[in-house]
């Protein structure tokens, strides 16, 4: 394997530096009518889905970070555009949500948001740690949004307007409580809760509560000792409830994250950190899980799910639903309970391929783009956009998770490259400035003003390592130093660089382990900030062009058509060979023979079948033995697939007559097969492939 500065560096060749236009972003839709999972490569926790006509609605956990409450619209559940945030900031008065007098909400904050629509207005129930039930009501999913506080213990909650005009919030973990809210949502009708559910039952947490043909199906997520998604249904909203699982082990062969581990206060340096080694085979609680289902308006059925995609953090997968005995099973007949990563996109007007977001910021609009925010309240006397600049003044922190005022936006995966220009000539000694990582641990680089001098600095809270890369002169200090992120977040590691002139860049300090973690409940956070260390108001810092480059966002080419290749199979690490016998097997690494040459005939819509290099197809031998593979000579007789595009040259292969996957045992000896449910978390049962191509 390549170093990892080595492997950025063809991919920063091309990255524009100071370019205030939209780089190719990721977007699921595969612009063919498939879309490829996560709809998101960036952090989407806990997602509720709502529909109103033909316009989608979804709503997120912000946690601590303000604007609060992301609400996003869709015309077709695959492309995606940010409409509004429910709140601009906590309103409350306790200091911890603005990160003074010592006090923070780091992790707290908004968790699990329910959208509702009902009667021609909005509604957005969430909890605020601390505060209680919050609703939000709007007559427009962009706002503005009303603020009620409700109080009382209520979280992690679905919300059901039902027939006879009663308001009902589902809730609870193992134990499964009803409670009925007042009309005027001024607070519950305590007298009303009951148990519906009983500890005992394998059920969870993040309840999405339906009414569907007279049925009230409650979905919700189990995380012990795995994550599983479930599917209680009764014909009274206070039970009795019968319970299954309605998918369980979608990794989309992705294993668990590392999960940081820490002794001391996740604030202070001088704790004690440990990021240990991931385990490729664990699914743990990474999988596909808690979230809610929607109906088109023709019919069909979609769950929106959340997936932990490491350091990521928390996104969304968007997974077809097949009703079964009256159940929603995740997933396609024959293939129940698993789901495709690449499928076609629900019946709906044609959409221009979209990301959500505007990443790259110019700083010279009147307001900042939506896709950032703040970390804990910020003070607004302290910032301003101006001159095409952002400004931040240094205010008195011990270190980067105490600063206020401190811009974030999510890191967007799986590889992304995050610049931006620092003007730092007016800071104050103690100042510190730069851009960094808002995870735990955090890290940064920047500039540090002393009293002759400012020192260009690296620092990584995980082992308190502080690496000073150059000294200025604070005369000679240039007017501007370009700061850079390479995160390859798919793979929990990024390193710093830095640039005087924009065009060079070297690696500040060593590559980082990162993780995710449950001390903020968030993934890497990209993060402009300025503080004094001293305990003194400073100076400030002018930041401009910020730029993200996402290099393997354009998937337009991933699908090797008119290519020949070789098949290596992850799980044996040998190449495919259609033998003269008429099965599908594995060979020796050295043989490259015309028989392990293969090509992709494009069938329209992502589907292909496999011709080998002497002409002949892969087919299904039928129905005695349906995972069987076989060879032919008839082109009509070859089996479709729909390609799954894993990156990086690696993919499943989907049948589309069976929805089941070929794969090779890496243990028995036995050929191909058509029976595979799908990816395991290290990608080595057999299903996942690699194409090589043949020059």
């Amino acid at each position: 394997m390549k170093p990892f500065h080595i492997l950025f560096a063809a991919l920063l060749a091309a990255s524009p530096l100071s370019s205030h236009a939209q780089t190719k972003s990721w977007t699921a839709d595969n612009g063919n009518g498939t879309f490829t999972n996560p709809l998101f490569y960036d952090e989407f926790s806990d997602p509720d889905i709502l529909r109103v006509g033909d316009d989608y609605y979804l709503a997120g956990t912000t946690m601590h970070s303000v604007p609060g409450v992301n609400i996003l619209h869709s015309k077709d559940l695959v492309n995606w555009e940010q409409w509004s945030y429910c709140f601009d900031r906590f309103d409350f008065s306790d200091p911890a949500f603005s990160l003074k007098d010592g006090k923070e909400v780091y992790g707290q904050g908004v968790w699990a948001p329910a959208i509702r629509y009902h009667d021609g207005k909005f509604y957005v129930f969430t909890n605020v740690n601390g505060k209680g039930l919050q609703v939000f009501i709007a007559d427009d999913a962009r706002g503005p949004w009303k603020h009620i506080n409700m109080k009382g213990k209520i979280y992690d909650l679905s919300v059901l307007f039902d027939d006879d005009g009663k308001i009902y919030a589902i809730h609870g973990y193992g134990e499964v409580k009803c409670t009925e809210l007042k009309p005027d949502f001024s607070e519950p009708v305590y007298s009303s809760e009951r148990t519906i559910i009983p500890e005992g039952t394998g059920v969870g947490e993040g309840h999405h509560m339906y009414k569907i043909n007279g049925w009230y199906y409650l979905i919700s997520t189990d995380y012990r000792p795995n994550g599983r998604t479930l599917c209680s249904r009764s014909k009274n909203i206070w039970g009795p409830y019968e319970t299954i699982t309605i998918t369980a082990d979608e990794t989309m062969g992705y294993h668990a994250a590392p999960l940081t581990q820490w002794k001391g206060r996740i604030v202070d340096d001088g704790s004690s950190f440990v990021i240990p080694q991931a385990d490729p085979n664990a699914t743990a609680c990474s999988n596909a899980h808690q979230g809610g289902i929607v109906s088109t308006p023709d019919g069909q059925w979609w769950a929106l799910l959340m997936q932990d995609f490491h350091s990521i953090g928390r996104t969304v997968d968007l997974l077809p639903v097949t009703w079964k005995d009256g159940w929603p099973m995740i997933g396609l007949e024959g293939n129940l309970g698993r789901a495709p990563r690449t499928w076609l996109k629900p019946n709906a007007p044609t959409q221009t391929p979209h990301a959500p977001y505007e990443r790259n910021e110019n700083f010279n609009g009147k307001t900042l783009g939506r896709v950032w925010q703040w970390n804990h309240n910020p003070d607004d006397t302290q910032w301003s956009l101006a001159k095409g600049q952002l400004r931040l003044n240094s205010m008195p922190a011990k270190q980067l998770m105490w600063a206020r005022n401190t811009l974030t936006q999510r890191v967007i995966g799986p590889t992304s490259v995050t610049t931006v220009m620092l003007d730092a000539r007016h800071l104050k000694p103690g100042d510190v400035a730069g851009l960094g990582n808002i995870n735990v641990p955090c890290s940064w680089i920047g500039l540090v003003r002393k009293a002759n001098e400012t020192v260009l600095r690296c620092f990584q809270q995980n082992d308190n390592d502080t690496i000073d890369l150059q000294t200025f002169a604070n005369g000679k200090l240039p007017k501007t130093i370009w700061l850079r992120l390479n995160g390859d977040f798919d793979n929990d590691k990024a390193r710093y660089a830095y640039s005087l002139d924009g065009k060079t860049f070297v690696d500040a300090g060593p590559e980082m382990r990162l993780s995710y973690q449950l001390c903020t409940f968030q993934g890497s956070r990209t993060a402009l900030f300025a503080f004094n260390h001293q305990g003194t108001k400073g100076g400030y810092a002018l930041f401009d062009n910020f730029t993200v480059d996402e290099p393997l966002a354009d998937r337009s080419h991933n699908i090797p058509y008119g290519k020949t290749f070789r098949i290596i199979n992850l799980a044996t690490g040998k190449p495919a060979e259609a033998t003269t016998h008429g099965v599908l097997y594995d060979t020796h690494n050295d043989n490259n023979s015309p028989r392990t040459h293969f090509r992709f005939i494009d069938k329209g819509q992502g589907k292909v079948i496999v011709q080998c290099a002497d002409g002949r197809y892969v087919m299904s031998s039928g129905w005695g033995i349906p995972g069987d593979v076989r060879m032919t000579k008839d082109e009509n007789q070859a089996e479709v697939f729909l390609y799954q595009d894993f990156l990086n040259q690696e993919f499943m292969l989907m049948s589309m007559g069976k929805h089941t996957y070929i794969g090779k045992s890496p243990t028995t000896g036995s050929p191909y097969s058509m029976d595979y449910k799908g990816s395991d978390p290290a990608r080595k049962n057999g299903a996942v492939m690699r194409w090589e191509e043949v020059k």
